[in-house]
């Protein structure tokens, strides 16, 4: 089942979040889905080289949001931000006309681009598109994710691989990749290369490790602090009965007894 069910819908209520984030009537429901799977079509289209890894939406009463998280935030932006003023007055002709809405876009930088299964998947496609031997591209791109720190990592490829005449599919993995775990933080992506001989898909996932939540941290074990006393050494009694006693009574003790030797020569003296 795993290997058969999105990694990302397996996980939505678990380690994923909704990319959407709205609430609608049964009505207005199934028109803002539609709109937003064409705004991230339209975004994902004009900055095709500009390293998308996902759009998130956001609506409120007359005002929708999209934050952009992309690795090349300079080519999403523009010289003065022109691209993205462009792109606030497309969606707002194309999707909503009329209507009063304010379309505000944010743009964030992806923080580890060689652990996002969409950037991989992009990378993979334009070399392939470029006629790059889809062994090398598939094995750069496996090198690039297990070298950033990924636990696992599996790459698939079918098609028309290097124009052969017959369709087939290599898949290349290397680490481990738990798709039944639901805490497990796997990434995913597919998607096409469009070539000369025909449409090529790619599919990537990417184990980043387990996701726990709060409860459960705090019921992991907290790791030893350095500082902590050393075990005190054990004593050979010999057999015999060991009573601890304070330092001060036994210096008031060894004070007494130096005090008594000294009385007893004294005596010894004085008989003399």
């Amino acid at each position: 089942m795993g290997s058969k069910v999105n990694p990302r819908s397996f996980r939505q209520t678990t380690t994923y979040a909704l990319p959407s984030r709205w609430f609608a009537t049964r009505q207005q429901y199934s028109l803002n889905l539609q709109k937003d799977i064409l705004i991230r079509k339209l975004i994902q289209k004009s900055f095709r080289d500009g390293g998308i890894a996902s759009v998130e939406i956001e609506r409120s009463q007359g005002e929708i949001k999209i934050v952009v998280y992309t690795s090349k935030p300079g080519v999403v932006i523009g010289r003065g931000g022109v691209l993205i003023e462009e792109t606030k007055k497309n969606i707002k002709q194309r999707f909503f006309g009329s209507e009063k809405m304010n379309v505000s876009i944010s743009i964030q930088e992806v923080a580890e681009p060689d652990l996002q299964a969409e950037l991989i998947y992009q990378a993979i496609r334009d070399q392939i598109e470029q006629r790059v031997p889809f062994r090398r591209a598939i094995k750069r791109a496996m090198e690039q994710v297990l070298r950033a720190g990924a636990k696992g990592c599996k790459i698939q490829i079918a098609g028309r691989l290097n124009g052969a005449d017959i369709a087939r599919t290599e898949t290349i993995a290397q680490g481990q990749l738990p798709l039944h775990t639901l805490r497990a933080n796997i990434d995913y992506s597919r998607g096409i290369a469009t070539t000369v001989y025909g449409v090529i898909g790619i599919k990537v996932w990417i184990y980043k490790g387990e996701v726990f939540g709060e409860e459960e941290q705090k019921k992991q074990p907290k790791k030893k602090k350095q500082n902590q006393r050393r075990p005190r050494k054990k004593i050979n009694t010999g057999g015999k009965k060991l009573i601890l006693r304070k330092k001060a009574e036994v210096e008031k003790e060894k004070s007494a007894r130096g005090n008594t030797a000294e009385i007893k020569k004294e005596v010894i003296e004085t008989d003399n």
